[in-house]
């Protein structure tokens, strides 16, 4: 059974139909990028995935459930967790206490027995802390733990944003450009840290401009272009594929893929 499911998914903006009768299924243990061309619609359906969008029509079935009118704090809770195009950081925290916000749905213990700081919420507060300090570890960040998230250089800011998603305990975690902006080191860096947070049993939906690391990582892919579906198949498939090509890749960019 697919862990995840869109079935006929359509999200409307008044006129503009920023998703259009879109199916997708992504399997559990994979890594399935969705890509397409600036517009294509592919944040809208990550939106649409987590609840800050309502879907037009059409369903969200996620581990068989659906979740398509759920509020994004109860999506969360279900398991999906996500990064952002934007660094959307407390910026004047360290990054342990940001990390710590990832935390919050999953480790509180109520608002009165944190405020007369309980054993117990001195026992969650602990938890919290070394396994945040693991995750930034994982990412790469442990030598800056303390310091101000606004301080970082953007490939680390970027590995900051995908800490946060961790720290939600994802089932499936949704990565929106991770690598966007860094340089060729970073990118590796990064393209490694998919691969093991995909060896962790979690599984990856990546939105990423860079055919290179698409083409590189992906198990399937989905290829939108003005909100339609207009291919899906693995790796050399889709390089393949006239319609991409034409709508998305170009033949240098396809060539340089190959």
């Amino acid at each position: 059974m697919a862990l995840l499911e869109l079935k006929n998914l359509c999200v409307n903006f008044g006129a503009l139909k920023a998703c259009s009768e879109l199916d997708m299924m992504v399997n559990q243990g994979e890594i399935h990028s969705l890509i397409g061309p600036n517009g294509a619609g592919k944040t809208t359906v990550f939106n649409a995935i987590t609840g800050n969008y309502p879907a037009t029509s059409g369903n969200v079935i996620f581990k068989g459930q659906n979740i398509t009118r759920l509020p994004p704090h109860k999506i969360a809770h279900h398991g999906i967790g996500r990064s952002f195009q934007q660094n959307y950081l407390f910026r004047f925290s360290t990054i342990m206490d940001n990390v710590l916000m990832g935390f919050h749905m999953n480790c509180c213990v109520g608002a009165i027995k944190e405020f007369l700081h309980t054993p117990l919420a001195r026992k969650k507060d602990r938890e919290a802390r070394q396994e945040a300090a693991e995750i930034i570890e994982f990412m790469g960040l442990s030598s800056q733990i303390y310091n101000l998230a606004g301080g970082l250089p953007h490939g680390q800011q970027r590995a900051l944003g995908v800490c946060i998603a961790l720290a939600t305990h994802p089932t499936l975690l949704l990565l929106d450009e991770p690598v966007t902006g860094m340089n060729p080191t970073e990118t590796a860096e990064m393209v490694e840290r998919i691969y093991k947070i995909r060896d962790k049993g979690i599984t990856v939906v990546l939105v990423e401009h860079s055919m290179k690391v698409v083409m590189g990582v992906s198990d399937r892919i989905t290829v939108l272009s003005f909100g339609h579906k207009i291919a899906e198949g693995k790796p050399d498939e889709i390089k393949q594929n006239p319609q991409v090509v034409e709508a998305y890749l170009g033949k240098e960019e396809n060539e340089g893929a190959a």
